[in-house]
């Protein structure tokens, strides 16, 4: 029987990866098993990882894995304003799924006030067909340099009359400072919205914290409505795609079905982007995947990929500088695989122009590392798409974000016309192909070959899908488990205390 409950909540960070995805996921994915209506929301992402959704618009990737804990088809007014990190000064703004510019950090507050409408309608529009809503933030609500032009933490929540639970990440360590001190820099009117906390990340005995969450709520009148463990199994779908990597490895591989471990190299681009794409890869049995940076990593790998790229010019360039592109080309050129998808597709060509001056000067052209006899261009325009096909005799479907366009290409499709397939070096710009299981297991089994790891078997009873519908409820089994869930319900249905004392310290001191 569903569960009777309307309202919205905003989860809020003491920091960036606090776990704020991980939180609204699991608290989406707990209310969607009780039968609630329910679907996630940030109004202002920023991320390289992004999908396209059937709308046929480009959202960040969290957002999506947080519509699947929902049970439902991603859409652009989940993540109506998506930021998209070109340089360290500069990033794509998209808008209601499509590319709507370049902005600084300090252009971009010109348009705050124009987009606050659009997340406000987006929001509306949630709200309307769901009965709860929950929100994420972004980075943290401290950040009060940046609050006169807030669209995504305490300004949203006063423009919306959300309340928001803000959450530390105590493995980081001073989570209490953390959260008291997030709390203390607050004006009146924003700490009046905040309902509590919670702990994540948490590893021992929790009676062993119970002392400073008894003094946390004396400090602030503010409950801890959780305290959740650090588990060891969530890794996929991550906002920062490289915030789950220990030491370098992605995932906790399995071991091998055979005598023998693949082992697959993703060259960390200083912009890569989509880097989830590995994620299918490291869910096989057998499948070690890291992160290198450096050449002497590639050196005793048996795979090499090239990840997407929000500057493929630049990131080439990268390759270039660091030794890379020749550790690269020295894995080809002994017949081992190499796999691009998308940027790192279009780098594995010969030539790269820019006639537009999409990511560099206009009429800017530069030297690929010529393994795929390919020619690029970049339009002006974005390509957004979701295609679908068959390879290698199994369905497969993806999806495409990129503006460089194939003008020329002497080599082989792998998806029919689309995409390289010379051999040991293979392209494509579809993100997502792994994920199709019987695809991935031909993949698998024909980059094995190419490496000489004959001792190799791939596994018949992977299913990605699973595996992220798995991860889904076991954040849902930590929020059951370890949070005041008839807490949280009433702060969803009633909001914060009209009560809740204000600390009198710092910007609340100098407000009254």
């Amino acid at each position: 029987m569903a569960v009777d409950l309307s309202g919205a909540v905003l989860i809020a960070g003491t920091t960036s990866d606090a776990g704020k995805s991980a939180v609204v996921a699991g608290i989406c994915r707990w209310l969607h098993r009780r039968g609630v209506s329910v679907a996630p929301f940030k109004a202002q992402n920023m991320s390289n990882n992004s999908v396209v959704t059937p709308d046929g618009g480009e959202i960040g990737r969290a957002q999506a894995m947080q519509a699947h804990a929902c049970g439902i088809a991603p859409g652009v007014d989940l993540n109506p304003v998506l930021l998209k990190p070109g340089s360290d000064r500069t990033s794509q703004v998209v808008v209601r799924g499509r590319a709507d510019g370049q902005v600084s950090a300090l252009s971009y507050r010109h348009r705050t006030a124009a987009l606050a409408e659009v997340v406000a309608d987006s929001l509306s529009r949630l709200r309307e067909r769901y009965d709860v809503v929950v929100c994420e933030g972004a980075g943290s609500p401290a950040e009060i340099n940046l609050r006169p032009t807030d669209l995504a933490n305490m300004g949203f929540a006063r423009r919306n009359d959300l309340p928001v639970l803000v959450v530390g990440d105590i493995d980081r360590g001073g989570v209490l400072a953390h959260l008291f001190g997030t709390l203390g820099v607050l004006e009146p009117a924003d700490q009046a919205l905040v309902a509590g906390f919670v702990i994540n990340k948490f590893r021992g005995d929790v009676r062993l914290l119970e002392p400073g969450l008894e003094q946390l709520l004396t400090l602030t009148g503010r409950p801890t409505l959780g305290v959740l463990p650090f588990a060891e199994g969530l890794w996929l779908d991550a906002e920062d795609s490289l915030s789950a990597v220990a030491d370098g490895v992605l995932g906790r591989p399995a071991p091998p079905r055979g005598a023998q471990w693949l082992r697959v190299s993703v060259i960390r681009l200083p912009r890569i982007s989509n880097a989830t794409d590995a994620e299918a890869l490291a869910c096989e049995p057998g499948v070690a995947v890291r992160y290198v940076t450096e050449p002497s990593r590639i050196a005793d790998t048996d795979v090499v990929v090239l990840p997407g790229s929000k500057s493929t010019v630049s990131d080439l360039g990268w390759l270039r500088s660091s030794g890379m592109a020749d550790a690269v080309a020295a894995h080809a050129a002994v017949g081992r695989p190499v796999l691009g998808i998308c940027g790192g597709y279009q780098m594995l060509g010969r030539t790269i122009t820019d006639p537009h001056g999409v990511e560099a000067t206009p009429g800017t052209a530069v030297d690929g590392l010529g393994l795929l006899d390919l020619e690029i261009a970049f339009d002006r325009d974005k390509h957004l798409g979701t295609p679908t096909s068959t390879a290698w005799g199994q369905p497969v479907t993806g999806y495409e974000i990129h503006h460089g366009r194939v003008v020329r290409s002497g080599d082989p499709g792998l998806i029919g016309d689309e995409g390289s397939d010379r051999g040991n070096v293979l392209g494509t710009h579809w993100h997502g192909l792994a994920e199709n299981d019987g695809f991935r297991r031909a993949l698998l089994t024909r980059l094995a070959a190419e490496a000489d790891r004959d001792g190799f078997r791939v596994a018949d009873d992977t299913s990605f899908a699973a595996e992220r519908t798995r991860q889904a409820d076991l954040l849902a089994d930590l929020v059951e488990q370890h949070m005041d869930t008839s807490s949280l319900e009433h702060v969803i249905r009633h909001g914060a205390p009209a009560d809740l004392p204000v600390l009198t310290s710092g910007l609340a001191a100098s407000a009254r």
